[in-house]
């Protein structure tokens, strides 16, 4: 995108002025494994009641603006009441709206990076400051002493369960320190919880710490990421709150009549979860497997690989086999990083086999050059 003009930058707010917009200009190719989607369809018996519904749903009218509805089949699932959840326009809305609401010039949000970038970009629009607790440089799991020492001094906290792009859980036990700690509010993002052991959900904590949110996403699991839509589990008043800034009709009445078909039919989508989660375990042993590759444990529906010269093993893996994996080295903590979308058994097979011979060739390409490329070793976590 076009730098702004120095006409408009005079009269943008000055807090704004170096933003760009989002636009990943993807590459089209026949693999994208970039993006953490769901790279199956809806299952067929849930897409046909989706289709119905949407067939059925007018467009001349506004939609309901709280979609109470989808609101009343969330908390039947989740069993809490209507007042515990509130939708969004995916969970990127919740966020902002969560920093909205709470944050701002003189509040503090603690993330834990390396993490999903747009915490630290919503708290920059919402003038809130931030204080980066980081998480140990080789395991990837969060600081415990010291993110509870940072949430006792802020006004919001945000972890991550799975962790994107580093697949670890969050332990609720620390979930629960970070909770008792804070005298503001802790989000806990579970937009990939589907693809975690279930005991792992910090909604088990949700009757014990009222300044606990837990935010969800149909974007993933559910295979609706174009869709747009997420949600939040929380207290009451804290859903008030969110609801009073967020945008009127922020779900539209097709999104609201997919989104509650889709909940519907869940158990539908749980075979392809199983799958999902199946070839995870297969992709992460086969890359453990192949030379100058280090892989982490993964929760998610993602793998984070690294390798020498990450970012030109991308550029070939984009421009000779026609994949598109999303090359993190340019993020602080992530250096020589790939992450890698758990996609189709045929693509997972793409992707081994791709990696299994550019990573060895980039490597003797560097030694040939003079450039020792750095060792990369398979160090599981000792933490199960």
């Amino acid at each position: 995108m076009a730098q702004l003009s120095d006409r408009v930058k005079a009269l943008v707010q000055p807090h704004l002025r170096t933003l760009e917009p989002y636009d990943p200009n993807f590459t089209p190719t026949r693999v994208n494994l970039s993006a953490n989607e769901n790279t199956y369809d809806v299952p067929a018996p849930a897409r046909a009641l989706v289709d119905e519904a949407l067939a059925a749903t007018p467009t001349n009218r506004y939609p309901d603006p709280m979609s109470n509805d989808l609101r009343d089949e969330l908390a039947a699932w989740h069993g809490v009441a209507r007042e515990n959840v509130i939708a969004g326009n995916g969970g990127d809305e919740l966020l902002y709206n969560f920093l909205l609401a709470f944050g701002g010039p003189g509040r503090t949000l603690v993330n834990v990076p390396p993490t999903f970038s747009e915490y630290a970009f919503f708290a920059s629009l919402t003038q809130t400051g931030v204080h980066d607790v980081w998480r140990d440089p080789e395991t990837f799991l969060p600081q415990a002493d010291e993110l509870v020492a940072a949430a006792g001094e802020a006004s919001l906290v945000i972890l991550t369960s799975p962790n994107n792009p580093t697949g670890d859980v969050v332990a609720l036990e620390l979930v629960a320190r970070v909770c008792d700690a804070c005298p503001g509010l802790v989000m806990v993002d579970e937009a990939y919880g589907e693809f975690a052991e279930p005991a792992t959900s910090a909604e088990a904590l949700l009757a014990e710490h009222d300044n606990l949110l837990v935010l969800h996403t149909l974007s993933k699991a559910f295979a609706l990421a174009g869709a747009r839509c997420g949600y939040v589990i929380a207290a009451p008043d804290v859903i008030d709150a969110l609801a009073a800034v967020r945008q009127i009709y922020s779900v539209n009445v097709l999104t609201q009549a997919a989104a509650l078909a889709a909940v519907r039919a869940r158990a539908e989508f749980d075979p392809t979860v199983e799958k999902i989660v199946s070839e995870r375990s297969r992709l992460y042993e086969s890359l453990a497997r192949v030379e100058g590759v280090r892989v982490w444990p993964s929760e998610g529906n993602f793998i984070l690989a690294r390798m020498a010269g990450a970012s030109r093993v991308r550029e070939r893996l984009r421009d000779e086999r026609s994949i598109l994996v999303r090359d993190f080295s340019y993020a602080p903590g992530l250096a020589d990083c790939l992450r890698i979308t758990v996609g189709t058994p045929e693509e997972n097979d793409a992707v081994i086999e791709a990696l299994s011979e550019i990573v060895p060739e980039e490597a003797a390409r560097a030694v040939a050059a003079g450039n020792e490329p750095a060792c990369a070793t398979n160090k599981e976590d000792q933490d199960d």
